[in-house]
């Protein structure tokens, strides 16, 4: 199941790899943007579905295995969203997006929150009958958010074309 997430991940990765490199001469800024947040988001994705896979053929199961692999995806997540949000043109995005589209926005961080909340509920210990479950929502909403960032970036060219 981890392997498929991590190939459907990168599906996301090939299409916003694909959009950039055939409109490389059309892209402006909040694109470039959104096409960045796409791949880097299907490439956490894809890291962080094949973490469980390799911790597991170093003996670490169970609980164990979970913890490690939350930890591991929710640090991954934050040094993403930290190395992001260092690049003007991208706190400048969010701002121009929180302006713009205020429910897109607010869409966007409450994936993000649930994504987090779902990790930590695994590193906490929750529920360990469901930890599995948990690491899946997380991975699962990643996905989402990948294609909610892919699905703006397209509607908008499809909105320039029409105009």
């Amino acid at each position: 199941m981890f392997i498929a997430i991590a190939e459907i991940a990168g599906v996301f990765v090939g299409f916003a790899a694909l959009i950039s490199v055939t409109r490389r001469s059309d892209i402006e800024s909040q694109q470039l943007g959104q096409i960045q947040a796409v791949v880097t988001s299907g490439l956490l994705v894809v890291v962080a579905a094949l973490i469980p896979v390799g911790l597991e053929f170093y003996g670490v199961s169970g609980h164990g295995l979970w913890v490690a692999s939350a930890i591991s995806y929710l640090v991954l997540n934050w040094v993403v969203i930290s190395l992001a949000l260092r690049r003007q043109a991208n706190r400048e995005l969010a701002k121009t997006q929180a302006r713009t589209s205020p429910l897109g926005a607010a869409l966007f961080w409450i994936l993000e929150l649930a994504i987090q909340v779902s990790l930590v509920l695994v590193i906490f210990g929750v529920n360990r009958d469901v930890d599995i479950a948990f690491y899946v929502t997380a991975l699962v909403l990643h996905l989402f958010e990948a294609a909610f960032v892919l699905a703006q970036l397209v509607y908008a060219q499809v909105g320039k074309r029409e105009a």
